[in-house]
């Protein structure tokens, strides 16, 4: 059974407001908060990557923990806006926290849902031999997005999220996690320039291509709202409990509307909300409303706390963890 140990979060000190925003793009205030829920998000300053946002959360995961970097075991990074295109960015981490010499590795490409892959990974991995594993989701989007798309520019912040898992004396456990992919829902979301089947190239730079994020935001709500009730069902029909029994439903924080319909689907109102601070932080986001929950006495001992995300793939999960 893998347990959590600590959590960890950051967020970047540059605030990005709506009103900063309107300044830059047709937008206003007001649009913007009536369609997505946000007022502000962080931005990672020039000198930050994504290796310094994820060193910052994974060090704050282990103090609270209680335990050095050279105690972990395995390292596992969530992201989908990697330090580099290669090595992964889970070398750079490892390296620069002085860890051992151990299995660090990156998931990326599913978008929002990565922490929930993620956790599911490590648990396995616990499960297999018992050890300590760091999962921490990372994005820092504000570096490959177009600043010119009011569609898509003003919804997202940077951030990292951290958990440090293990084989006892945690917090909360991780009791089941459930995920799942429709790949012919590929299309609907992601950045699709920049790989074998469409190579970045001097073209595709003149005309923007490398930061133009494909959404179609009809199909996206769509998916998010069915797939992130459906899970968070399945994960509770498999653990024999209902939503009545669930404390706090943590979900990916992309829209207040889609957040909204998900609890009136599921039921609840014992919903989390972040967004409105921090934007949509993809892989991030989970991992630090999480952190914020527990950190702020949202979470108490006793407590069912139910996580759900979707992300680009079209990809989807949900973890329970009794506190």
């Amino acid at each position: 059974m893998a347990e959590v140990l600590g959590f960890g979060g950051y967020v970047p000190e540059k605030v990005m407001s709506n009103e900063d925003w309107a300044r830059l793009v047709d937008t206003s205030d007001e649009w913007i908060t009536q369609r997505t829920g946000i007022k502000r998000r962080r931005f990672a300053a020039d000198h930050e990557a994504t290796a310094d946002l994820a060193e910052a959360a994974c060090r704050e995961a282990l103090e609270d923990a209680g335990l050095e970097p050279e105690d972990v075991d395995e390292l596992v990074v969530a992201t989908d806006t990697p330090e580099v295109y290669t090595p992964d960015t889970a070398a750079f981490l490892q390296h620069r926290m002085g860890m051992r010499e151990i299995p660090a590795y990156d998931l990326g490409g599913s978008g929002c849902a990565g922490f929930v892959q993620a956790l599911d990974v490590a648990r396995a991995r616990i499960a297999y031999r018992p050890r300590r594993v760091l999962v921490v989701g990372v994005e820092l989007i504000s570096r490959l997005i177009s600043w010119e798309d009011r569609s898509t520019c003003v919804l997202f912040g940077d951030g990292a999220g951290a958990v440090l898992l293990g084989p006892e004396g945690g917090r909360a456990r991780i009791l089941e996690v459930v995920t799942g992919t429709d790949g012919s829902k590929a299309d609907i979301l992601g950045l699709l320039t920049g790989g074998t089947r469409r190579p970045f190239t001097l073209e595709a730079a003149r005309r923007g291509d490398h930061r133009h994020l494909t959404m179609d935001g009809g199909e996206v709500f769509r998916e998010a709202v069915r797939r992130m009730s459906s899970a968070v069902e399945e994960l509770l029909g498999s653990i024999g409990r209902s939503i009545g029994d669930v404390a706090l439903v943590i979900p990916h924080q992309a829209n207040a509307r889609i957040i909204d319909v998900v609890g009136r689907k599921l039921g609840t109102g014992r919903v989390y909300v972040n967004l409105t601070e921090y934007g949509n932080t993809g892989s991030a986001s989970v991992p630090l409303a999480l952190w914020e929950a527990q950190a702020t006495g949202r979470i108490r001992p006793g407590d069912l706390v139910v996580l759900t995300a979707f992300g680009a793939g079209f990809h989807w999960g949900a973890a329970a963890l009794p506190f």
